[in-house]
This record gives structure tokens, sequence and C-alpha cells, in this order.
């Protein structure tokens, strides 16, 4: 079995549920973990849902049938078991293009990302919509899908203060990752563009658009 540098750690987070931690680093190698790690606790009847995260596992349980400890033991016996598979040949997942008008009202912050970098705003454009991304995570908010690695041409940190109302399908850019908000909502990311597409839809068999594992593509509409 493969597996990364640094040591695994499992921790109580309360009465109900163990954190492990993987790594302390967006790395696709221990993302690909991760997701291995949190299907493998899904398929163990005596713990609850997994939630991976980029370099995490939050492995709910019941505290009526297992103590914390007891829990912890369970989870430190299927993290020996899942073996670490390198992202470069994990199980590919599906590949979802997202439609994005860059720019303008669509995204406001544009201009300003391609000034920091000493870019055109089309430079911006052209490296954003020509890498495909990982979905690392799902978080923050119903469908909002974790995208990395941005390149670091136009890697850019989040605006000191947020805004109070993103706009639903806006694309942004906060840090090394990219993604999309499903919703309405407060938000700090370089906004740069809009989709039509919909994140998060409760009437589908399967609301998110995207799924941790995906690969996803932006593809500029004029």
């Amino acid at each position: 079995m493969s597996t990364p540098a640094a040591p695994v750690r499992i921790d109580p987070m309360g009465e109900s549920a163990v954190l492990v931690t993987l790594g302390d680093t967006i790395d696709q190698v221990v993302n690909a973990w991760a997701r291995a790690l949190a299907a493998a606790v899904d398929a163990d009847a005596g713990l609850g849902r997994a939630v991976p995260a980029y370099a995490s596992v939050l492995v709910p349980f019941d505290p009526l049938a297992l103590s914390v400890a007891e829990a912890s033991a369970a989870v430190a016996r299927i993290v020996a078991a899942t073996d670490v598979v390198p992202a470069a040949v994990a199980a590919p997942g599906r590949i979802v293009e997202i439609p994005v008008r860059y720019g303008g009202v669509d995204g406001p912050d544009l201009d300003e990302v391609a000034r920091l970098h000493d870019l055109r705003p089309d430079d911006v454009v052209e490296i954003h919509a020509g890498t495909e991304y990982d979905a690392f995570f799902l978080g923050f908010a119903p469908g909002f899908a974790y995208l990395g690695p941005l390149p670091a041409s136009i890697a850019t940190p989040r605006l000191d203060i947020p805004r109070p109302r993103v706009p639903a399908g806006s694309v942004a850019i906060g840090g090394s990752q990219t993604a999309v908000y499903p919703t309405e909502t407060p938000g700090g990311w370089r906004l740069i563009g809009r989709t039509n597409a919909r994140l998060w839809d409760a009437s589908r068999a399967e609301p998110a658009l995207i799924r941790p594992g995906d690969r996803v593509r932006f593809v500029p509409v004029r």
C-alpha cells in the first residue's frame, strides 16, 4: 500500500463523529485517498455516511451503539486497509462541461484578476478555460464543488471584504481554486464569469451537477 508521508490522525469530534486527517495541503493523491476512505467507510454497516474533504474525512457514528474509542478503532482498521490510489491512475470521474460567459456584468472581477497578474482579460479566460479541473469535494453550500488545481499564473487571493450577495451561477477564483456558486449567497471569491448551468437542483435524481472525483471543463460562450 502506498501512503503519503504525513501521519494519519483520528480525533473525536464531539460524541458522535471522528475526524480522520490525512494531510494538510491541497493534493490530488491525498484527496483521492480521502474519497477512497469515505467509500470504504460507507461500505461499513457499523458507521454513518462519511463526508470527505481535501485531506480529511468526517465519520459520524451512533453514540448509542459505539463509544468514541470503539468508533476510532473501527475507523483506524478501515484506514489501514484502504489503499492510496495515485490520482493519475484512479478510476476517472465523469467529464462535466460548463458554458461560461466571461467578464462584463457576469464577471466583474475579471479585469482586476488580469491586472494583478499583468495579463489581458482574454489571457485569463484562455488559461481558466484551458485547464481541466478535479472536483475535490462538495461543501459551503449544496452543490458547491471545490475545483482545482488552478494554474498558478491566475491564482488570486479572495476579496478582503466579501460580497453580501453573489448571483447564482457565478464562476469564481479563490486562491488556487475555482468554483461555481450554485445559489445566491454571500461570497468572497473573485467573480470572472457566469453560467446558466444549474449546479444544484433538488428535483433531479442527483441534485448536484458535479460529484467529487469528476473532471470539470469551462467552455467560453461569446
